[in-house]
């Protein structure tokens, strides 16, 4: 028993002496574990040290080269511009240079003139000395020959002088004086006539659009067609508005074009009559329409050139022609107001001993160019005037043509006869007129504004509208009134109606003594 405990003794003293000697060898291995990540450590540190030196001394340099190339740059620029400046200061200083010899060479050149000044002083007083003494001399020679003294002599020429200034003066008042009114009277012309050419007023609907009579309003639907294409088509092939509205038993076409508007009435005359309306029927009879326009364009301006007995006219020109045949200024047919250009023209130049057939063809031709101002950009004479140059017309004609409205100067007698034929065939009597109802329109508007007024009994407009005479109540209006009426019916004439020229306003106020004898 002693032995067990003694072999368990010793075996527990070997085991916890075992155990401290392998407590002391981990220890030690965790010493020299501890001891190599130290060194390790220490050596990357060493390492990481070194190489942020060395990244600070690369940096360090390359800022150093950077500050050292950024103060040579500035240093640089400073001298270039020290440089700059000093070039300027050197110009300036030679320009001082030049200038003060240009100084000094002025000076010593006055000088000399102030010499030659004094010197020409002298030798004019001494002229004038004489000239004195020879005026004296020829006075007194004078006064003795002329048996007047000099004071005598001087109010009597000025007396003459007076005479011929008053006279002079006269004469060039007179002559401003007409220069003044050939001026006023041309430039009130030109005013007068540009007012008239932008005016259009009522003439603009009377004379740009048609209206085609319908059997029944239940034809305007055929017209429309389905979703519009009848209307869409016929539009397209002609070149014009229709406008469809509450018109009963009628449409209407719109179109600046005369020769489009014609076309698109006959078309749409003839599609009604047939009662087959669709698009291709439309291009159908467009076309034929077409065709009998230009034909009677064709015949209408080969009759012009045959009443006027003129040759080898150029198709194109002869259709042109024809194409004035459906245009109108102020209600006169341009085709007939051509031919009597043509003709007075010709009359004109026959007096005078020039060639008529010459005359005649400018004055034929002096509005060709209406026949296209809806397709070229100009005036008519410019216009017209390139049209017969480019078909090969005598450059004379050409010339009277693009002279006729003063769009170019005349240079010859036949460009005057045909401004003159022009303005003759123009201004006629009832050549040019407005139409009756837009006329009685006008009238009736005018009475009617000057009924308006309180204490005006009756109103009458005369002269073709140019008068009206405004009979009011003696009781109601005094002689004042009547001035104030007179004004205010002129003012609101002016604001509210449209009419040519002007128009005189007359206010009567009278007094009646009635008595009857019995």
């Amino acid at each position: 028993m002693t032995t067990i405990v003694i072999a368990a003794v010793v075996a527990l003293l070997v085991g916890f002496g075992v155990g401290l000697l392998v407590d002391k060898l981990r220890q030690k291995a965790r010493e020299d574990q501890a001891r190599g990540q130290a060194e390790s450590i220490v050596t990357t540190a060493r390492a990481e040290a070194e190489t942020i030196k060395r990244d600070s001394a690369i940096e360090a340099k390359e800022l150093a080269f950077k500050a050292r190339a950024e103060i040579e740059r500035e240093t640089k620029d400073r001298r270039a511009e020290l440089a700059r400046k000093e070039e300027a200061l050197l110009k300036r200083e030679e320009r001082a240079d030049q200038k003060t010899a240009q100084l000094t060479g002025k000076d010593e050149e006055l000088t000399r003139k102030e010499k030659s000044l004094t010197g020409r002083e002298q030798a004019a007083e001494a002229a004038a000395r004489k000239a004195e003494e020879l005026v004296g001399e020829a006075k007194a020679r004078l006064e003795k020959l002329a048996g007047m003294s000099a004071e005598q002599a001087r109010q009597k020429l000025v007396e003459q002088v007076i005479d011929e200034a008053k006279k002079a003066a006269a004469t060039e008042i007179k002559k401003v004086e007409d220069e003044c009114r050939e001026e006023s009277e041309r430039r009130a012309k030109t005013i007068i006539g540009t007012a008239i050419q932008r005016y259009a007023g009522e003439y603009v609907a009377e004379r740009t659009v048609a209206v085609v009579q319908l059997p029944n309003d239940d034809m305007k639907g055929r017209i429309i067609g389905r979703e519009g294409r009848n209307i869409r088509a016929l539009e397209a092939a002609t070149g014009i508005d229709l406008i469809i509205d509450d018109t009963p038993e009628a449409v209407i076409i719109s179109c600046f074009n005369p020769v489009r508007r014609e076309i698109a009435r006959l078309a749409l005359t003839r599609l009604i009559a047939d009662g087959r309306i669709h698009p291709t029927r439309i291009e159908e009879v467009v076309a034929k329409c077409t065709e009998e326009v230009d034909q009677q364009c064709k015949e209408a301006g080969e009759q012009a050139v045959f009443d006027l007995g003129l040759h080898r006219v150029h198709p194109e020109l002869v259709k042109l022609l024809g194409r004035l045949k459906f245009r109108a200024a102020y209600a006169q047919n341009l085709l007939l107001h051509s031919l009597e250009v043509g003709f007075l023209a010709g009359v004109m130049a026959g007096e005078l001993g020039l060639n008529v057939k010459l005359a005649r063809r400018a004055g034929l031709l002096h509005d060709i160019g209406k026949a296209v101002d809806h397709e070229i950009e100009g005036p008519h004479a410019i216009v017209g005037a390139g049209l017969a140059r480019k078909y090969g017309e005598n450059p004379k004609v050409v010339e009277a043509i693009a002279a006729h409205h003063g769009d170019e100067p005349p240079q010859s007698v036949l460009d005057h006869l045909v401004d003159a034929a022009n303005r003759l065939s123009a201004q006629r009597p009832g050549a040019r007129r407005e139409l009756l109802q837009s006329y009685v329109t006008r009238l009736a508007d005018l009475e009617k504004l000057c009924l308006s007024y309180q204490g005006v009994e009756r109103a009458f407009a005369i002269q073709a509208g140019r008068e009206v005479r405004v009979i009011v109540e003696n009781a109601q209006v005094t002689d004042e009134q009547a001035l104030l009426l007179s004004k205010d019916i002129a003012r609101r004439v002016e604001n509210e109606l449209s009419y040519p020229g002007q128009i005189r306003i007359a206010v009567i106020r009278e007094t009646r003594a009635v008595e009857y004898a019995k």
